[in-house]
């Protein structure tokens, strides 16, 4: 019989409740594993979001990242930042965002206004 759930704590709860969910993985939705492995999920989810928070990307990796998916140019972007040489200035990170810019990237690329709206590495230095 499998040991009764409890709050993750600390790194050690951490690591077996990720030993556990390795075993459980691919149990059935709806099986008694199956609901363990959905609420150790929860519970890790929950740990991580409190103890391991990702930082959303850099504005300008996410639009270098969407071009790549999208095979856009520099000149794709014009419409939604500038001229030539705006669109160098901010991905060359000498320029930041406007909030028309972060608009057009948002409704042009999909990129959360969240990400677009942060500084970038640079603008953190600086």
């Amino acid at each position: 019989m499998t040991a009764d759930l409890k709050p993750i704590r600390n790194e050690a709860d951490y690591d077996a409740a990720l030993e556990e969910v390795g075993r459980l993985w691919g149990a059935k939705s709806g099986t008694p594993d199956g609901d363990r492995l959905d609420v150790l999920a929860t519970l890790i989810d929950a740990y991580e979001a409190k103890h391991h928070p990702i930082d959303p990307p850099d504005p300008v990796e996410a639009i270098r990242f969407r071009m790549e998916q999208q095979g856009l140019t520099r000149k794709d972007l014009e419409p939604m930042i500038g001229p030539r040489n705006r669109v160098a200035d901010v991905l060359n990170r000498k320029r930041g965002l406007s909030i028309d810019m972060i608009r057009q990237l948002h409704d042009g690329l999909g990129i959360s206004a969240e990400v677009l709206i942060r500084p970038s590495r640079m603008d953190k230095v600086a």
